[in-house]
């Protein structure tokens, strides 16, 4: 830990050109965080209000924190498998921790996400959500979700230098996680049979700890909270260990 603190500074500036690469060639900047999700909610909102039509109170509430977080957990994952090869010229001639690399792509998912939450905002006030006080722990939420994400981020970061399919391969699995995962549905419309995998679906469990206090006004149950911080020091402590058992050959294959 203190030697990714001596590095604090390549952090920070990772993380600063992570964001302004990313928005570069964009003619609205860091609006297109803001917009994205909202556009995303408004289709989903017309397609499952009048082609579905299952019935939950204020879905564009729903629908738009599930899909920020989803946004954030996906996009974090993708740009931490590729922060290794991204960053090749410095894994070779720099005598860096080589996780500073994928801690600096969560950093950047979570100052978007971060940012994605003014848009929340707005649509509580117009939709007449009622802001409760709960929404005071979305700061130990976010917290979980970024620990959670970087464990993945980390498992995955060796792969994807290693095994050149690796980021094709995991945006597929990525899109049938999404599915498997209550991002902008209800659980109570998927049959019996299929339950059991989005129940054991570590991550709806994530999900649904950032979701409860926007949407049901609610601080999650201790029961499902301590579950959720179970998933996050697993995913977390794997992600470390096989990082660190990797990382030696990182710069013969980056």
């Amino acid at each position: 830990m203190n030697s990714y603190l001596r590095y604090r500074d390549l952090v920070r500036n990772l993380v600063a050109r992570d964001l302004k690469v990313r928005y570069r060639r964009s003619a609205i900047g860091f609006l297109w965080t803001m917009l994205q999700p909202l556009l995303t909610m408004l289709v989903l909102t017309v397609v499952f209000s009048n082609v579905f039509r299952f019935d939950i109170e204020n879905y564009p509430v729903y629908a738009l924190a599930g899909i920020m977080f989803w946004n954030f957990f996906s996009q974090s994952v993708t740009n931490s498998m590729s922060s290794l090869k991204n960053n090749a010229h410095l894994l070779t001639k720099l005598p860096v921790p080589k996780g500073v690399f994928p801690l600096a792509a969560v950093i950047a998912g979570v100052i978007n996400f971060t940012l994605a939450m003014v848009p929340l905002f707005i649509i509580l006030l117009i939709t007449g959500h009622p802001i409760r006080p709960a929404m005071a722990f979305l700061p130990v939420a976010i917290l979980l979700a970024a620990a959670f994400t970087l464990g993945v981020g980390l498992f995955l970061a060796p792969l994807a230098v290693m095994f050149y399919d690796t980021i094709e391969m995991i945006s597929v699995l990525l899109t049938l996680f999404m599915y498997l995962t209550p991002t902008f549905y209800p659980m109570d419309i998927v049959p019996d049979r299929f339950l059991v995998f989005i129940r054991f679906n570590p991550i709806r469990s994530v999900l649904e700890v950032f979701r409860d206090p926007i949407y049901y006004g609610k601080i999650p149950p201790l029961s499902h909270l301590a579950v959720t911080v179970g998933v996050t020091v697993v995913a977390l402590v794997i992600g470390v260990l096989v990082f660190r058992r990797m990382s030696d050959r990182i710069p013969f294959y980056a």
